[in-house]
């Protein structure tokens, strides 16, 4: 894709004002049939200032993506060197979750259009493809070295992907009425149980190894080897106790 690299923060009321014009004219006409002239009318600026921010009527649909895909980079990029990976980049798909989050009405109405026009639908596959292609370059370097690191890397990033944009869609179906940070979270727990390293857990205390006492046998059979097993934790009294039961003094 190849929209404006303009962060969401950073959004001009002009570029705001254009795809709001074109949204409302998606809405009322239909995609096909709403032209880029009909959009800077109504927006009331020139086609100049449209293509400014947006190279085709297809990056007005997907106005965040670009700088969404930059953060996500940004974020990869400043890992600590001992980031479990697999969680990194689930908290990296995190990010674009918060994208569609912060304008649900907007991200659902987008949702509509895509499911009706094909050319839309292609577009957003390429969309996706950047982002999984971004996680699966951060793995690669992650897993460099290591057997099947590339294999590794490139799954688990189609793993991720797919189990956010599952997620995603299933609160997109909501009306953006679900819990979207929960169901996200659900689906990514399933990649990290799967391909994730699990921190291991603390080995038990060991038991007290049994202490082992050897002695000579009483006086009238000298040569009787005596083997007396204790815990190591016993009071002494009962050890005393025992070897005198093993002597036949108690």
């Amino acid at each position: 894709m190849s929209s404006s690299s303009t962060a969401p923060s950073e959004k001009p009321p002009m570029r705001d004002a254009l795809v709001a014009a074109a949204f409302q004219l998606f809405l009322e006409r239909g995609y096909e049939q709403t032209t880029v002239d009909d959009i800077v009318a109504l927006a009331g600026v020139g086609r100049r200032s449209f293509f400014r921010y947006f190279p085709s009527k297809e990056d007005v649909v997907f106005p965040d993506h670009e700088g969404c895909l930059a953060d996500m980079t940004a974020f990869l990029a400043a890992s600590e060197p001992g980031a479990e990976p697999v969680r990194r980049v689930c908290d990296a798909a995190r990010l674009v979750l918060r994208m569609y989050a912060e304008n649900p009405t907007f991200s659902v109405q987008r949702y509509r259009l895509t499911k009706k026009v094909p050319g839309l639908r292609a577009y957003e596959l390429s969309v996706v493809w950047r982002y999984e292609r971004a996680l699966a370059e951060y793995l690669r370097g992650r897993y460099a070295g290591r057997p099947d690191g590339t294999l590794r890397a490139d799954v688990v990033a189609a793993a991720v992907v797919a189990a956010h944009n599952n997620a995603l869609r299933s609160w997109l179906r909501s009306d953006g009425q679900s819990d979207a940070g929960a169901t996200v979270d659900h689906a990514l727990g399933y990649v990290q149980s799967a391909f994730g390293t699990v921190p291991a857990a603390p080995a038990p205390a060991p038991s007290p190894a049994p202490a082992v006492l050897f002695g000579g046998g009483p006086a009238e059979h000298p040569d009787d080897v005596v083997v007396l097993v204790s815990r190591r934790d016993a009071p002494l009294w009962r050890v005393v106790q025992e070897v005198e039961t093993a002597f036949g003094r108690a």
